[in-house]
């Protein structure tokens, strides 16, 4: 039966290899946490049935850590999370394991994530509903709950989608003053300008309605 010949630290924070029977690569890499947990010395004997469970542990710490790594930066929706693990190469089963840790601590929760969402758009960079919608889908957020969570918010915050339209179209002019003198130079460049707005109010998710009173509003009727 193989045997422990010595523990060093790794270069990875709070990490130990394990070396057996002399060899000079390290046969294991766990948590400092789960060898001193466990016992574990030189000399003591490692067999298969002793390592595997200690390995499937620390997959798991490893998966949390990571998973709370990524959520320090900001928060994450269910699936923008299982993708993150997903390409860490972490098994599925482990994937459905940590996610299930993390919503039993309230770590990750689609409504907060998708409320707070929607409302540093509105604060930061204005959308409209659609556009709101749109990117929450591609979050991985649900439709439904993606849904709820605009309806939500745009009432809370007092809201409305043509009052937004109508910043984001002003704050468009303010950028693209050339553009705007123009329109008042001639019938067609008035139309090329309204075409350019209509463009960037569509792109933000914008109601026809609402990007109606925005280029009204910035470019006159």
């Amino acid at each position: 039966m193989p045997k422990i010949t010595a523990l060093k630290r790794s270069p990875r924070r709070e990490r130990v290899r394990i070396y057996v029977d002399g060899g000079d690569a390290p046969a294991a890499e766990l948590a400092l946490d789960l060898v001193l947990r466990a016992g574990l010395a030189p000399g003591d004997p490692l067999d298969h049935a002793t390592l595997e469970p200690l390995l499937r542990e620390d997959e798991a710490l490893r998966a949390r850590e990571a998973a709370l790594a990524l959520l320090s930066h900001r928060a994450r929706s269910r699936v923008e999370m299982r993708r993150r693990l997903a390409g860490r190469d972490f098994p599925g089963g482990v994937i459905d394991r940590t996610i299930e840790w993390l919503e039993e601590r309230g770590y990750l929760d689609d409504d907060a994530f998708a409320d707070a969402f929607v409302r540093d758009r509105l604060r930061l960079r204005p959308r409209g509903r659609i556009g709101l919608l749109t990117e929450l889908r591609r979050k991985g957020v649900d439709e439904g709950t993606a849904v709820a969570s605009v309806d939500r918010v745009l009432e809370t915050e007092g809201v409305d989608e043509v009052a937004l339209a109508v910043e984001a179209a002003e704050a468009w002019a303010g950028k693209n003053v050339t553009t705007v003198r123009a329109a008042g130079r001639s019938r067609e460049d008035r139309q090329r300008a309204r075409r350019r707005l209509y463009g960037h109010l569509a792109r933000r998710g914008f109601g026809p309605d609402a990007v109606r009173a925005g280029v009204d509003r910035a470019l006159g009727d």
